[in-house]
């Protein structure tokens, strides 16, 4: 029994070693397919003509073409709203009202104003007239006949003044109405009822108005580099936020000589 124990030992050291010598070489094979250099590949396409495109990008503004600041000429509290934001607009439409007390009571004011110096006017021109008369017949010196003229003629002058205080008197009242310049949607809306609207030193704006939201515009600053590639009435295509997955068209309509520096 001793002589087959020995070979039995020994047939399983052999495959053993043959299992690893194998592994060995199955291990090599793979390495050497890994790090082998992979043939070219080739892609092959038809020759053609085609457009090459310089591409100018930029951003800007987007607005209403045309876009009306409405502001009031007079100071005062705000006493009646007839409007709000995206309300559609005719042109003459009353879109606010200031409150008008103190201007109504200017305009009577100036109106009695206006009647007096009427009054006086009309005076002056009896007394000159009288004076006229009595001058003829030398029953007063020259000197009171001057005096009488002199005095219609400032009277006169006073009646132009006044009846300049009372057309403004009434001007400043009319303007207590705010009215519509251009029909359109308002677009923004900066006053509320019981707001006061200080136009001392400029006018406060009440409302912008633009005129057809169909049709906008986009003010774009084109840099040095690039301007020279842009002209009017050139095709072009941009994108709004509001819309990032379409693209609108448009034309170039105006390049204007306004440059900034940035840096």
């Amino acid at each position: 029994c001793f002589p087959v124990m020995a070979n039995s030992k020994s047939s399983g050291g052999l495959i053993i070693v043959l299992v690893i010598l194998s592994a060995a070489a199955a291990g090599g094979w793979y390495f050497w397919q890994q790090n082998a250099e992979k043939p070219a590949e080739y892609t092959t396409a038809p020759v053609t003509r085609g457009d090459l495109t310089q591409t100018v990008t930029s951003t800007g503004t987007l607005q209403a073409v045309t876009t009306v600041d409405v502001s009031s000429q007079i100071s005062g509290n705000i006493a009646k709203l007839y409007v709000d934001w995206n309300s559609p607009v005719q042109k003459g439409q009353v879109l606010a009202e200031i409150d008008p007390s103190n201007y109504r009571t200017a305009l009577q004011q100036a109106e009695g104003q206006l009647a007096n110096a009427k009054a006086n006017h009309a005076l002056m021109s009896a007394n000159a007239e009288r004076s006229r008369e009595l001058f003829k017949p030398a029953l007063i010196p020259r000197s009171d006949l001057d005096t009488a003229e002199a005095q219609l003629a400032q009277a006169a002058a006073q009646v132009k003044i006044q009846g300049a205080n009372y057309d403004t008197a009434m001007v400043n009242l009319s303007r207590c109405t705010i009215y519509s310049p251009i029909d359109g949607s308002v677009i923004s809306r900066s006053v509320d009822v019981g707001n006061t609207v200080a136009a001392s030193l400029s006018a406060p704006v009440l409302f912008q108005i633009a005129n057809d939201l169909a049709s906008m515009q986009i003010d774009a600053a084109i840099s040095e580099a690039d301007i020279g590639y842009v002209q009017e009435k050139q095709r072009v295509t941009f994108t709004v936020d509001a819309y990032p997955w379409r693209q609108f068209r448009g034309t170039v309509s105006q390049i204007r000589n306004s440059p900034k520096t940035t840096q």
